[in-house]
This record gives structure tokens, C-alpha cells and sequence, in this order.
């Protein structure tokens, strides 16, 4: 029996416009989006670099933009909310333990906050029992570690947890540690048609 939720937040809750990013990436002179990329905006998510930092790291890529450009420019990933979503989270609070644990960064969260308005970033955030970001985790989906970390913290069993994330590779390790899984297809699902598609 599920008693707890483990919800990833982009493209579940927000939805993300990649097209967006890659074309506003492309506007400040980034073709390519390498390894040395990856890398820098892996280490953000984990909190192991500041904004500037972050911001710098990107700027030696672009055609001589400022900061402030880019940190716009890095911003248009971040879609609309749905309402439905925030009102089918709701609805469960009363019924399970609900946790969110998402790899994404300080930039993100404070534009996220700032974009929907407090009252919805309120309501939103008041629906778990706790929230997880990988930038203040110091930690990263799929390391195993950020799903044990989650589960102990909260004595939670596993057997007893369904995790919800987009990402493959994220749901296999969850499922590698006895979580429940549900990966679920951006566009061809929504996380409010959880109950046709998770054996409760």
C-alpha cells in the first residue's frame, strides 16, 4: 500500500519549454551545448558553485553578453503551472505524505516564486511535508544517495513510497532501492491521471 508521494517538479508541476532554452541559448551565442556545460550546470544543481559563478561559467560562452541577460536567457525553460495540477496536489495532501525532491537550481526557484506570485508559490510548497533541491542537497538524481537520504530522513519505507519523475534513469534508481515508480511520458501523460495509471 502507497502511503507516501515523491513528486520530481519540472515537466510534472512546471512544465519546461526546452525549444525555448535552446533558442534563447543560441541567442546569446551558445551552439553547442558540451560537456564542459553539463558539468558546470551539474555542479550549480548540487549547490557547489554560486549564481555568479554559474553565470560567469556560462558567459565565456556567449557573444559578450551581460549577466543579467543571461541569467534571462537561462530562465525561459521555465513553462506555465497548470492550475489543475496544483488543485489535484491539493486534493491528496489530506490522504498521503507528500514530498517533492527535484534536481534544479537557486536561479530557477527564485524566478519560479517570483513569476507565479506568492499566494500560488504558498499554496504549492504548503502541500508537502518537506521540499528537496538538489542545489541545497549538495546532491543529484539519480545518485542513490539523495533517494536513501529522503526515505531516512522521514522514516519512510520504500516498499511503501512512489516516486513520480520524468526522467528514466531517476525512476530506475528510485526503483533500485524497493521504491515504487511511476516514469512518467511528458506529453502523453499528466500527473493527475495518477490513479489510472499507479496500482494504489
Amino acid at each position: 500500500m502507497i502511503k507516501n508521494i515523491i513528486f520530481d517538479f519540472g515537466d510534472i508541476f512546471i512544465n519546461l519549454d526546452k525549444p525555448a532554452l535552446h533558442n534563447a541559448l543560441q541567442s546569446l551565442g551558445i551552439e553547442d551545448w558540451n560537456a564542459k556545460l553539463s558539468e558546470l550546470n551539474e555542479s550549480f544543481e548540487k549547490g557547489e558553485c554560486s549564481e555568479e559563478s554559474f553565470l560567469s561559467g556560462l558567459q565565456k560562452y556567449t557573444s559578450d553578453k551581460n549577466l543579467d541577460e543571461i541569467k534571462s536567457s537561462w530562465c525561459t525553460i521555465l513553462g506555465n503551472f497548470p492550475i489543475h495540477r496544483l488543485e489535484f496536489l491539493e486534493k491528496l495532501k489530506p490522504s498521503y505524505q507528500l514530498f517533492l525532491l527535484s534536481n534544479t537550481d537557486s536561479i530557477h526557484i527564485a524566478h519560479f516564486q517570483k513569476t507565479v506570485g506568492t499566494e500560488f508559490y504558498n499554496r504549492f510548497f504548503n502541500c508537502f511535508e518537506k521540499v528537496y533541491f538538489s542545489f541545497e542537497m549538495g546532491l543529484r538524481k539519480p545518485q542513490p544517495d539523495i533517494y536513501t537520504q529522503v526515505l531516512n530522513e522521514n522514516n519512510l519505507i520504500a516498499t511503501e513510497t512512489l516516486f513520480i519523475d520524468d526522467k528514466t534513469e531517476n525512476t530506475d534508481a528510485a526503483e533500485e532501492l524497493g521504491v515504487q515508480v511511476w516514469n512518467l511520458q511528458v506529453g502523453k501523460e499528466d500527473v493527475v491521471d495518477l490513479f489510472q495509471k499507479v496500482k494504489f
